[in-house]
């Protein structure tokens, strides 16, 4: 299929695809959603719930493994009971109790905050079980729900417009068409659709790779979160051991094991450059026996992802088509955390087109759609550019070493720089650290 965006286009379509449109080209749908990702099915939920009819089309066949978001702050939590998700632990979930951070050689417990914005714990859940259960909830609400759809591009009207999505459906990967009115592309880390639309990485913005894989263990009941802000090839401290670049984690499932990882910033030296997978293993063997995070008590592979960062991919708008979660680079530039983040950007996008839905076709309907980028820029655009200067600045060993140094024996430093961190906090009634994280948003350019 060739598209070109320019005033005058013709509309494209796929040679030989089955037409999902009659012959008075009657819409699908309101809204095409690529892709049932948390940010996909968040927002697929929340236009159906408004009464739209919503398109969500997956690649893949549910379940299917995804490597990150397992471990969620409450910021999850929260974006969970903004759906309408049951989060006891009787539905299944596992609550964490705040955040374990290690480096120096010191070891600091830090519960989650209490505040009036968020709920204050966190949860576990393996992330296919996770997906699953948004996409659902999204058909509970109206959607419809195609699995084994690879959109292959967009399709565009004479005004270089996009009308709908052009896709190999099932596994005769037959080709098909579908039209909708506006086009949310959730398709993940890889923002195929967006560059389709021209839409390309802004490589000066954070970008961060992470690996991970699960082993039996005997810290599978742990209910923290861990945080390793150093990472030894050996023993930690010991006069043979090397630091590696990036930081790692260890959390446990509650199932018999743990989820155990490891992220590197683009502002690495070793970013691209590095073994992630041959680091991973170098860094466990360095862990306690007891521990049993060896290769004999892995469960599956190793697996890597990449982290789109501080929106690494604007505009977050353009041609009738809106970019959601990774594909629009919200991942939490701080933290490596990117499912609240998608679920929120689902609210978000749902909102300005269910608004945009109500309005006549022209400037109008476009004022409505703009909303989202804007919104978007308005929740996180100041935190977003201090999360990259903080990536730049944890980039250089010697800077984090001084950091960790200095900060971690300093127990209400280290509360401040956790509701930093993980964006937790209470902008209008908290104390004097949920203000001064408000002053410095407010005073800071956001980013677009």
């Amino acid at each position: 299929m060739t598209c070109v965006i320019a005033a005058g286009a013709a509309v494209t379509s796929s040679p030989g695809a089955e037409h999902r449109v009659g012959e008075d080209s009657r819409d699908d749908a309101d809204v095409i959603i690529i892709g049932a990702g948390p940010a996909g099915s968040s927002a697929a939920y929340w236009l159906a719930s408004a009464g739209r009819s919503v398109l969500l089309l997956e690649k893949a066949a549910f379940p299917r493994e995804k490597v990150c978001g397992d471990g969620l702050t409450p910021r999850g939590t929260r974006a969970l009971v903004e759906l309408g998700i049951d989060v006891s632990e009787e539905a299944g979930w596992r609550h964490n109790k705040g955040l374990r951070v290690i480096a120096a050689g010191l070891r600091l417990h830090m519960d989650w905050p209490q505040l009036t914005s968020f709920p204050p714990y966190g949860l576990v859940r393996r992330r296919a079980d996770l997906d699953l259960m948004l996409a659902e909830h999204a058909v509970a609400a109206g959607a419809r729900w195609h699995q084994q759809t690879n959109v292959t591009g967009p399709i565009l009207d004479r005004a270089g417009r996009v009308v709908g999505v052009s896709a190999l459906a099932g596994p005769d990967r037959r080709p098909v068409e579908y039209r909708a009115q506006v086009v949310l592309a959730a398709d993940g880390v890889s923002g195929k659709f967006a560059r389709q639309l021209g839409v390309h990485r802004n490589a000066k913005r954070p970008m961060g790779v992470a690996v991970r894989r699960y082993y039996r263990s005997p810290r599978a009941e742990d209910d923290y979160l861990e945080s390793w802000l150093e990472l030894w090839d050996g023993p930690p401290g010991a006069d043979s051991s090397i630091l590696l670049p990036g930081y790692g984690w260890i959390f446990g499932m509650g199932d018999g094991a743990v989820n155990v990882g490891l992220g590197v910033l683009n502002s690495s030296d070793g970013f691209g450059r590095t073994d992630y997978r041959a680091m991973l293993t170098r860094w466990l063997n360095g862990t306690p026996e007891e521990w049993e995070l060896r290769a004999g008590n892995a469960v599956g592979p190793i697996r890597g992802a990449g982290l789109p960062m501080g929106f690494n991919r604007t505009p977050h708008y353009t041609h009738g088509a809106l970019l959601l979660g990774d594909a629009a680079g919200t991942v939490n530039p701080f933290n490596g955390e990117g499912i609240p983040y998608a679920m929120e950007s689902g609210k978000f996008a749902a909102q300005a087109v269910a608004q945009a839905l109500a309005r006549p076709v022209g400037p109008s309907r476009e004022r409505a759609l703009a909303a989202y980028p804007a919104e978007l820029s308005r929740q996180w655009g100041s935190y977003y550019r201090v999360g990259g200067w903080f990536g730049k600045l944890i980039g250089t060993p010697a800077v984090m070493r001084l950091g960790t140094r200095h900060a971690l024996p300093h127990p209400a430093l280290m509360r401040f720089v956790m509701k930093m961190l993980a964006n937790l906090h209470d902008p209008h009634d908290g104390d004097l650290s949920d203000r001064a994280i408000a002053l410095f948003d407010r005073i800071t350019p956001a980013i677009r």
